[in-house]
């Protein structure tokens, strides 16, 4: 027996199909490297952010004892 006849012969991709493959092959993965761009962007800023936050509470926590410090010498 011939296995050779049994298989089937494969039909060609073809230009048009090929190339809807390759643009949304190539829209996917640029899609998702600038997603995943945006989003370490996005964790670094707010990582900044939280940081300045963080910081302007502490100075003004340490504004308010002054200004209570002051208050209390006053009524003395």
């Amino acid at each position: 027996m011939n296995d050779s006849a049994a298989l089937p012969a494969k039909k060609p991709m073809g230009a048009f199909r090929g190339g809807l493959f390759g643009f949304l092959f190539g829209t996917v993965l640029s899609g998702s490297l600038a997603y995943t761009y945006l989003a370490k962007e996005y964790r670094a800023t707010n990582d900044l952010l939280s940081e300045d936050i963080y910081t302007l509470q502490a100075s003004v926590n340490l504004l308010t004892n002054h200004v209570r410090a002051l208050e209390q010498q006053q009524r003395k």
